[in-house]
């Protein structure tokens, strides 16, 4: 059931939908997206520093952010990708809610601007989160103190990217030690019960990420491919310690969860936090619903017992 307090903002946003994401350019999309994300921006959290980045990576360079909290305690380097079904967002869609999460959390955040389909079609952002972590493994001084654990996270698409990619690496990225995945978008079939009550009205269009997929692919057509949809994948064994976040009116709920299960199947430590009466991207909200951030800092507050422990 949907949060009380969220009912009036998503019936507002059904009663004004935006144009059909069919007759709009891509750039139109990420507009419109930047847009939103500056009407939900509040009062930005401060950093004692931020820090513009750029990756050099095999043929190719990609921007990224470096927040550095306030009472930073060295601990973790998060490398953060960003949400936008792989074909919208960027460093300032996600600018709040990762100044939060360092806040929170006390660690270091990298935001990782990955190269966005259609223009670079699959596996190009995978190629991106896949190489950004395995420069920053190898140059860790250059963000962070050199004791510091590598975390990968990330929300929705960028969660897909975090989850495929820790799965990929397993043991061979020297100091990644945990994954932390918001209700990620786990394969293009979304077939799902939660897809089938909550794939419309509710933040995430299930018609329009089925679009967005399609866009991403290209002309990649095999969705049985673990690096297209994670939960077919054969063998998680040694997949690093997992925090789990899925929101109950979301449409890639049953995903989150089926990925979730799979997880513990293959002997992964897994923590699942549910968001009751959360919608997809509730965490984005946090500006405008006290709720989500309450969800928030107690994510942060599992993040920081899970490096504490590790």
């Amino acid at each position: 059931m949907l949060h009380p307090s969220l009912v009036e903002y998503v019936e507002r946003l059904r009663q004004n939908p935006s144009p059909h994401f069919s007759t709009q350019s891509y750039e139109q999309r990420r507009a419109a997206n930047r847009q939103w994300a500056e009407e939900l921006r509040g009062i930005p959290v401060e950093m004692a520093d931020i820090r513009e980045v750029v990756l050099s990576l095999p043929g190719r360079e990609l921007r990224a952010r470096l927040y550095v909290p306030k009472g930073d305690e060295g601990r973790a380097l998060v490398l953060y990708f960003h949400g936008g079904s792989f074909v919208v967002g960027d460093l300032e869609t996600h600018d709040s809610l990762v100044r939060r999460l360092a806040d929170d959390t006390q660690m270091r955040f990298l935001a990782i601007e990955y190269r966005l389909a259609p223009e670079f079609p699959f596996p190009a952002a995978l190629d991106d989160a896949a190489d950004t972590l395995a420069y920053v493994d190898e140059h860790l001084q250059q963000f962070a103190p050199a004791t510091s654990k590598l975390i990968l996270m990330g929300d929705s698409a960028g969660a897909t990217l975090a989850a495929v990619t820790s799965a990929a690496v397993k043991g061979s990225a020297k100091r990644l030690c945990a994954q932390v995945l918001l209700y990620p978008t786990l394969g293009p079939e979304l077939v799902t019960r939660s897809a089938h009550d909550f794939g419309s009205g509710f933040l995430c269009d299930v018609d329009e990420l089925r679009f967005d997929y399609a866009n991403y692919l290209g002309n990649y057509t095999n969705h049985s491919d673990p690096r297209i949809s994670p939960l077919l994948a054969s063998d998680l064994r040694d997949v690093v310690p997992t925090i789990m976040v899925i929101a109950e009116c979301d449409p890639l709920r049953d995903e989150g969860l089926a990925y979730a299960g799979l997880l513990e199947h293959f002997g992964v430590s897994l923590e699942l936090l549910e968001a009751k009466g959360m919608v997809h991207s509730f965490m984005r909200l946090g500006s405008i619903f006290p709720e989500a951030l309450a969800d928030l800092d107690d994510l942060a507050v599992h993040i920081r017992h899970l490096i504490e422990t590790s």
